[in-house]
């Protein structure tokens, strides 16, 4: 047999690409097999493991420059990308080179293939997600990271990322989302992120609901794992507002108290992603014996910075980008502009995923007094939800086929201090994002 290869960076995505998304039956036999040829690269290095319905992506970043701050260098393993494929895996925030993903796409292929083989009438080999989770995983070990922050693709109990052996796993927040994959329930979901618990490490947890947190709770008691609740072993109390775009927050948690931290992302649910993330990075600095210093933390949130999340692209008129792709998500929304810019007039242009919530998520915004919501598409990798039904019967709602055409009409409407918001998909304001950044 002639053992294929992969000649560039556009050869090596597409074969990446070209792999099945999902199988039939959820298992991580594949995935522990895969890593198991491959010499298990994941168990020589250290790990926490985040999930998270949202926040996933915020407390990551948190999470990265706590552990830079140490002079440490760090991992990170994120979906999806917002520019290019390569961001989802990184250290130090320098996304892996085109050469290097090529490289170890062809140094791994040749064990693709024979699970290939092995696996045929079966369910076949690895698929798309467990083949960008074992390049991660032999990426960090050759970079000798020091410590890697990797973020559960979807759920939890199955996910590809799931064969770590974590020194903390962190769960932000269960709410609706994938439920074709997770359940339509919030204790279907928390079960399968609670899934990532392991037996004497650790669990965080953000702001979870009592139904929620009862089933982590529940399964922490069973594998013996410390928890460390949001509200219980852990606090944060926001404080008065400063002129800087953020958020400012007095910590209590782990035998520590520190006032007034500023965290760069704004919106009330960003202090709890970074009280989070704090928390666990304590736990860890705690394990190793790192000298915590507060001045190192302030610098640490104040800097973090993640793309796509409230993220501020524009300031005459302001122009915002977030990837809030579920009710959850929108709600949070809704309580950021109503908190911080309640005295300006708000634009909306929104495209949705059509097996996400649209109606929920775009009554949730009507919601907001005098604001101008245009529904839209783009060139998204699933259908895009349309609700014309809605359009026609919500006074403030609109629709314009292209989002290009969408934003041109909303921004000759808008004056220089109006605000307009760019969201409902990921995948959305990661294609609108490099039509304002090229």
């Amino acid at each position: 047999m002639v053992e294929m290869s992969v000649k560039d960076y556009a050869e090596a995505l597409a074969f990446i690409h070209g792999r099945t998304k999902f199988k039939k039956s959820p298992s991580l036999n594949r995935m522990r097999k895969f890593v198991a040829y491959l010499g298990h690269p994941e168990k020589k290095f250290k790990s926490v493991h985040v999930t998270g319905t949202n926040g996933k992506g915020s407390t990551t970043a948190f999470l990265r420059n706590l552990f830079m701050s140490q002079g440490l260098r760090v991992g990170t393993f994120t979906s999806p990308f917002i520019v290019k494929f390569n961001e989802r895996i990184a250290i130090n925030g320098q996304m892996i080179p085109d050469d290097e993903l090529v490289r170890l796409v062809n140094d791994i292929l040749p064990t693709v293939e024979k699970m290939d083989v092995e696996l045929r009438g079966q369910e076949g080999g690895p698929t798309e997600f467990e083949l960008i989770t074992a390049l991660m995983f032999i990426y960090f070990l050759e970079q000798k990271v020091d410590i890697a922050v990797i973020e559960v693709g979807i759920g939890g109990t199955y996910d590809s990322t799931n064969v770590i052996m974590p020194m903390v796993s962190v769960i932000t927040t269960v709410a609706l989302d994938h439920a074709k994959l997770l359940g339509n329930t919030l204790t279907s979901i928390a079960a399968h992120k609670a899934g990532i618990i392991k037996a004497n490490r650790p669990i965080v947890i953000g702001r979870l609901t009592p139904e929620t947190k009862k089933v982590v709770a529940e399964t922490a008691v069973v594998k013996k794992a410390p928890l460390y609740a949001l509200g219980d072993e852990y606090q944060a109390t926001p404080v008065g507002r400063s002129n800087r775009w953020g958020e400012n927050f007095d910590y209590t948690g782990m035998g520590r108290h520190f006032s007034k931290l500023h965290e760069s992302l704004l919106g009330g649910y960003q202090i709890d992603n970074a009280a989070t993330a704090l928390t666990a990075f304590l736990l860890v600095a705690q394990k190793q014996g790192w000298p915590v210093r507060e001045a190192e933390i302030c610098s640490a949130l104040g800097q973090t910075s993640w793309p796509g999340r409230f993220e501020l692209i524009n300031h005459e008129p302001m122009i915002i980008l977030d990837g809030a792709h579920n009710e959850a998500a929108i709600e949070e929304i809704k309580k950021t502009l109503q908190t911080h810019f309640k005295s300006q007039k708000i634009f909306v242009i929104i495209a949705i995923l059509a097996d996400k919530q649209p109606q929920t998520m775009i009554k949730t915004l009507a919601e907001i007094p005098d604001i101008q919501i245009v529904v839209t598409t783009f060139n998204a990798p699933r259908k895009v939800a349309q609700v014309t039904s809605l359009v026609r019967t919500t006074r403030q709602l609109d629709y314009e086929e292209q989002w290009q055409r969408a934003l041109v009409k909303t921004l000759h409407q808008m004056s220089a201090t109006d605000i307009l918001l760019i969201t409902g998909s990921l995948y959305f304001i990661s294609e609108v994002r490099g039509y304002f950044t090229t």
